[in-house]
């Protein structure tokens, strides 16, 4: 379970305070993926961020009693000047995993032949996604957070296995997304949100939720 009680998030801009949450209360149970919709610009990485800990509210609580992920794309946790090797063996110690089997696990998903021994700062941006993406799926989570979907990446074999396992995650795990594309959730959930002008509003179809965000994009 994730839950947030009247939280507020907000920021000052330099002209002005942005508000990307306003007093904001909501509840997603393991089980029940929810996909949230966001236009860009109204702190979808923000709010994602606020769930995996990284950001804390300025008032409010968040309160969570399962393993929840990273979001989807946050290299904040691994260290550029050391090899994807080094650095999986290094997060799975951190989460109490056997470093063989999440390294073993990265190499096979990732597909970078040497490159996995070289240096993290080395690599394209592509090539970073799917070191991300791979390290995510190595760690056991309850609930998985993915910002805006699958990674960017060009190699077709990398977006197929890693497409194959997130399907079978999605049996047995919980997922939230945020996008500011409903297609994008379609894949992941059928409960939804939209997120706007500092408000989270709950539905519960996608359609319901698109049928507001598509009203609000046009007014």
């Amino acid at each position: 379970m994730l839950e947030f009680e009247n939280v507020s998030k907000s920021f000052w801009t330099g002209s002005h305070r942005k508000v990307i949450l306003d007093r904001v209360s909501f509840r997603v149970e393991l089980g029940r993926s929810l996909g949230i919709l966001a236009p860009n610009g109204t702190g979808k990485t923000t709010l994602i961020n606020m769930m995996a800990g990284l950001e804390k509210p300025d008032e409010g609580e968040i309160r969570k009693d399962c393993r929840i992920s990273f979001p989807l794309g946050f290299m904040g946790g691994v260290i550029s000047k050391h090899t994807a090797m080094e650095n999986s063996r290094y997060i799975a110690r951190l989460y109490g995993l056997d470093p063989d089997y999440v390294e073993a696990f990265c190499r096979w998903l990732c597909g970078l032949g040497e490159y996995f021994d070289q240096p993290l700062g080395t690599y394209s941006s592509g090539m970073r996604a799917r070191f991300s993406f791979a390290l995510m799926l190595a760690l056991d989570f309850d609930m998985y957070l993915i910002d805006e979907g699958m990674p960017n990446s060009t190699d077709v074999e990398f977006n197929r296995k890693a497409g194959e396992i997130l399907r079978e995650r999605l049996e047995t795990t919980t997922i939230v997304i945020v996008s500011h594309q409903a297609k994008t959730l379609a894949k992941f959930a059928r409960e939804a949100a939209v997120l706007r002008d500092g408000s989270l509003y709950m539905f519960d179809t996608l359609e319901e939720a698109k049928q507001m965000y598509d009203y609000g994009s046009q007014g």
